[in-house]
């Protein structure tokens, strides 16, 4: 069974995003949770939420999934709109001002038992 969850325009830069999805990538679901209550980030508790999210959304759907078997199968940052504007400086001139956006989607699936022999 397989859960959803995704942000769109979260305003964490999609570069500092990558540094914390690649940390929970691929880990069960508790240990990813416990990894990012430690992480100083700014994306952190977003992705934080994210997860508690597409874990809930597979509890929803089918009640009798064990959380413990719940694993992180896709997290992926995308490039979400850049507001842009100019700041003023000394001399007359003009500094361009980017700030960025993220579009984040986390996946989670439950871990299979059978073994293909």
């Amino acid at each position: 069974m397989e859960g959803r969850a995704r942000i769109r325009n979260a305003s964490v830069a999609p570069r500092k995003a990558r540094l914390v999805a690649d940390l929970v990538r691929n880990q069960y679901v508790d240990d990813a949770l416990n990894q990012l209550s430690f992480t100083h980030k700014a994306a952190a508790p977003v992705i934080y939420k994210l997860i508690e999210s597409a874990a809930a959304n597979v509890q929803y759907q089918d009640p009798n999934v064990n959380i413990a078997d719940l694993y992180v199968k896709e997290i992926r940052v995308d490039e979400g709109i850049t507001r842009k504007w100019i700041r003023p400086r000394a001399r007359g001139m003009a500094n361009r001002i980017f700030k960025r956006q993220s579009h984040i989607t986390v996946v989670v699936d439950e871990e299979d038992d059978s073994v293909d022999e």
